[in-house]
């Protein structure tokens, strides 16, 4: 019994590690290919709502790799480990945070702009 119960266990470290890895290449994707369709946005002068796209596609970028931290506390053996990932938690929430409240700001601020 107990070596099956090993067996589970390392899949679901793999499961993990995998699943975790791919939410931080979303995150990166999500991250770059916003950060080059505002560039290019920003080079062409469709300057328009840039800056809110931007905020929005990190915000989700953050979101994606929030949710890579949060998967790889499943597998956890240590509370050193636990200490350090929770406070990437706490940084990359507080960032989440600020960018949603910048956000609203920023729509609020187009919504009351002359047209």
């Amino acid at each position: 019994m107990q070596v099956f119960i090993d067996v589970l266990e390392k899949i679901l470290v793999y499961v993990v590690e995998i699943c975790t890895v791919g939410l931080e290449f979303a995150g990166i994707v999500v991250l770059v290919s916003s950060a080059f369709v505002c560039f290019f946005r920003w080079l062409k002068r469709d300057r328009e709502n840039i800056r809110l796209d931007l905020a929005q596609g990190i915000a989700l970028s953050l979101e994606f790799k929030m949710g890579g931290e949060v998967l790889r506390t499943v597998v956890v053996r240590e509370w050193s480990e636990l200490g350090i990932l929770g406070a990437i938690i706490l940084l990359r929430a507080a960032l989440t945070f600020l960018i949603h409240w910048e956000i609203k700001n920023e729509k609020n601020e187009l919504r009351n702009r002359p047209e």
